[in-house]
């Protein structure tokens, strides 16, 4: 059953981590092809600052609504369901994505999404990390499967593999028969990617990154998939073979300069039912590892936001019922 109202931690206005605050809203109503979910789990995106500070509204040109509420991503239970939806029902386990959702975002105990940004958890993955996965693998796929056109056997550098988009990266690509060589952040990270399948891993704030990537791939890197940018990646992609391909997610600043016949492709996910269905396929078809480093209450969302800038591994969480 949905409630008259509902917690939120949101912003009213745009700025820094103390703008984010409980707040006492309306439970959002739902348009016919929306759902509302009972918000459980919510992710903790590496841009969700960008999106606090007014990122996302300035480059699409959104004008926003105050108390504006955060979150891309999370997992519930269906609460209400609008009469045009089919294939989903009151009760039903459900995750997703939304990105500057007009209605608010998945900082909140309910959130209205439409029907197609959703679908049933999937059997492999408990609440928590459903709650954290959608915009990240969707990243990751889309860059290695259509951005890279990764091929079995190819060399593929991942530059952030320790990261959100990363550590799903190392898993996905390892399933496409890639060597997979990753650029983990500390000690920690090194560890968790091998773990995760890395064919070797390096600490790209202390090692020699493109010596040892010269080691992997005398001849070149075939591909490279950039999460982090900065000095040492632009460095490290001098390791790439003429004709390679490099392709990162949008925001990812500063953007990665390649060398001379080396391929650049920048993009951005679009959450949209086609996207929601070939996540499930990702899911469904092979062991998945999301590691979760810290979850929080939803009351500890600016707390969550302040972790954001400490060295973490995968993804944090708000544990929101």
């Amino acid at each position: 059953m949905r409630q008259n109202t509902m917690h939120a931690a949101a912003l009213d206005r745009f700025g820094g981590i103390d703008e984010i605050r409980m707040h006492t809203l309306p439970a959002p109503a739902i348009a016919p092809d929306e759902v509302l979910v009972r918000v459980e789990v919510a992710g903790v995106a590496v841009w969700d600052p960008y999106e606090r500070e007014g990122g996302f509204a300035k480059m699409f040109g959104i004008k926003p609504h105050f108390p504006y509420i955060l979150g891309s991503d999370g997992a519930g239970t269906i609460a209400e369901i609008g009469n045009e939806v089919r294939g989903l029902k009151v009760g039903d386990r459900v995750y997703g994505a939304s990105l500057v959702n007009p209605k608010g975002g998945f900082y909140a105990e309910y959130i209205a999404v439409k029907a197609g940004n959703v679908s049933l958890l999937p059997s492999k993955l408990t609440m928590e990390e459903a709650g954290v996965i959608s915009s990240d693998a969707m990243t990751a796929r889309l860059g290695l499967e259509e951005m890279l056109n990764l091929k079995k056997g190819e060399s593929l550098m991942i530059f952030g593999a320790s990261g959100g988009i990363g550590h799903i990266a190392v898993q996905l690509a390892k399933r496409m028969g890639a060597r997979v060589f990753a650029v983990a952040s500390g000690d920690d990270g090194v560890a968790l990617v091998k773990k995760l399948g890395a064919d070797a891993a390096v600490d790209g704030r202390k090692e020699d990154v493109l010596a040892a990537g010269r080691k992997f791939a005398p001849q070149g890197f075939d591909a490279a998939l950039i999460t982090a940018g900065g000095e040492s990646t632009d460095r490290a992609l001098t390791a790439m073979r003429s004709g390679g391909r490099v392709a990162h997610p949008n925001g990812v600043m500063p953007a990665p300069k390649v060398p001379a016949g080396v391929q650049v492709k920048a993009y951005d996910v679009e959450i949209d039912p086609d996207a929601t269905k070939k996540l499930n396929h990702l899911v469904e078809t092979g062991p998945l590892e999301v590691h979760i480093a810290q979850t929080f209450s939803l009351e500890e969302a600016a707390k969550a936001h302040r972790a954001l800038g400490t060295h973490f591994l995968g993804k944090l969480a708000l544990r929101v019922h």
